[in-house]
């Protein structure tokens, strides 16, 4: 199926997506505990602020501010009845500099988790879930969103649900989990799982991938996971800038430009053709990506070791895939950029 996104996917071959969302709005004044969907009506320069971040970085595409946009986590600010309303707005303001942008710019309507367990261990249903994400993705169309952007999923019945619910709005995808425990993600699942998890969809996604996470390191090692297992569909990579440390009050993350350069081409040599930033990623960050991926050839995949090396430790000796159960990796030397 020939769009926006697999067009320019096959005219470049990798694509640079965007950073951190939080972060950006956290330093522009975003308060913990606040829902930054909100902003998208009562801020909507500072929105579009954040997504000119990205374009003016060389993303070839970026998140809307929608994450949160489902009825259960609204709910938490009285704002249940505004999820089609927040989410069509957040891709209104993107689409808006998508089409002003000097070069092909694609819409990603992010959708995040519902902040709920599903049956059997927690109480929402399937039906429940798909409705909710069939909301959200129903208003990123409406909105001009080229495509629906699933994010920080940590259960397969969840990504099957909104995969039912992109299809129901019809609006084509990609889809990432986080695995942040031993190289699985929350609810158990490894890179290995996941392939056969996306493959064995009725409505795939036109990518998948990991966001999120413990750590870069970390990040890479389960995109080697993706690639082993020689999948037909894009691999995705989106790391965090370094490690998150709690300095004077607040979060920081400690990876540098220098260090997601690296990493850039690493997730590329790794296996993935759309890379991006997670959590800490700044628009220094962005350029320091774009440049490396643009000055250097595609390399052979990267050895644990060699990453281990350039990015930092990883989080567990396991990637998951062993069956061995969550062990902390013992202490060595970092090297950072």
């Amino acid at each position: 199926m020939s769009n926006a996104f697999t067009d320019l996917l096959a005219e470049k071959g990798t694509l640079l997506a965007d950073g951190a969302t939080g972060t950006n709005l956290f330093n522009m004044g975003l308060m913990s505990g606040d829902a930054p969907e909100l902003w998208n009506t009562d801020e909507p320069a500072k929105i579009t602020k954040l997504y000119r971040f990205a374009v003016d970085s060389g993303s070839d595409l970026f998140l809307t501010n929608s994450f949160g946009a489902n009825a259960a986590r609204l709910k938490l600010h009285d704002a249940q009845n505004r999820v089609h309303e927040l989410s069509r707005v957040s891709a209104e303001l993107a689409r808006e500099v998508a089409d002003t942008a000097e070069r092909k710019v694609i819409v990603a309507g992010s959708v995040g988790p519902t902040g709920e367990i599903m049956e059997p261990v927690g109480t929402l249903s399937h039906s429940l879930a798909v409705e909710m994400f069939h909301e959200t993705a129903d208003g990123l169309k409406a909105g001009g969103a080229d495509i629906g952007w699933l994010e920080t999923i940590s259960a397969p019945e969840e990504y099957r649900a909104a995969a039912e619910g992109f299809q129901l709005a019809g609006l084509p995808w990609c889809g990432t989990m986080s695995f942040d425990t031993a190289g699985r993600t929350m609810m158990g699942l490894t890179s290995e799982g996941m392939v056969d998890l996306v493959h064995g969809l009725d409505n795939m996604p036109l990518a998948y991938g990991a966001n999120c996470g413990t750590g870069a390191s970390d990040l890479l090692r389960t995109v080697l996971g993706f690639a082993a297992k020689n999948g037909t569909l894009p691999i995705i990579s989106k790391g965090n800038a370094g490690i998150p440390k709690y300095v004077e009050g607040h979060i920081h993350y400690d990876g540098t430009p220098e260090l997601m350069a690296r990493y850039a081409v690493m997730a590329r040599n790794a296996g993935a053709s759309i890379i991006g930033g997670c959590c800490g990623t700044l628009p220094e960050h962005l350029v320091a990506m774009r440049e490396a991926l643009d000055s250097t050839e595609k390399g052979p995949a990267p050895t644990l070791e060699q990453i281990r090396e350039e990015i930092g430790d990883f989080s567990s000796e396991s990637d998951g895939t062993d069956g061995q159960g969550p062990t902390r990796a013992p202490r060595r030397g970092r090297r950072r950029g």
